[in-house]
């Protein structure tokens, strides 16, 4: 009988004797090659830029964007943030804006779907009370400490009968000295 080489029973055996490493290095590059590819088929979402208003109403969008705050940052507009619900609510005044709806119906959408807090300039209204009025409050406060504190530490006016004792007192103590031989006053 007659034996075969190696190479011909099995001819990709030299291919089937990497090591684990170099398995795991080959595995790794056509991971990579094909995380690049399916980015690259994949588009991605159409951004505000893609839906631009006129240049009079994406004006109107920065005017209500810088009025109204971002919930995410809170300290920051709508027109400042990059927030991505800020740029979902941006998108959602400019669709009001090409639906032709005004300002203030635009203000009053979000306040109603996120409240008060959207906006900069809180309404009036008995939920605000305390905003508006509570530093006046608190100022007043102080005022009231600060003069209370003023009038305790200021002497206290003396009455007449007050002043006729001390004056009855100075005498007698004049008296006693004389009496008594010192001269001093």
């Amino acid at each position: 009988m007659m034996q075969s080489s190696p190479t011909l029973r099995r001819p990709f055996a030299r291919h089937a004797a990497r090591s684990p490493r170099q398995r795991d290095w080959l595995f790794c590059a056509l991971a990579l090659c094909l995380a690049v590819l399916a980015a690259g088929l994949i588009t991605p979402p159409a951004h505000a830029a893609e839906n631009r208003l006129p240049e009079a109403q994406e004006s109107r969008l920065r005017e209500l964007a810088r009025e109204l705050r971002c919930l995410v940052c809170q300290n920051e507009s709508l027109a400042e943030s990059h927030a991505p619900l800020a740029a979902d609510l941006r998108d959602e005044i400019r669709e009001q804006i090409s639906a032709g709806q005004s300002d203030t119906k635009i203000i009053q959408y979000l306040v109603a779907r996120y409240g008060d807090f959207v906006t900069y300039k809180p309404p009036f209204n008995s939920r605000t009370l305390l905003l508006w009025f509570g530093p006046f409050v608190v100022l007043l406060l102080l005022l009231w400490v600060l003069w209370s504190f003023h009038r305790r530490g200021r002497p206290a006016a003396r009455s007449a009968a007050a002043e006729e004792a001390m004056r009855e007192t100075h005498e007698e103590f004049r008296r006693l000295k004389r009496q008594y031989g010192s001269d001093d006053d």
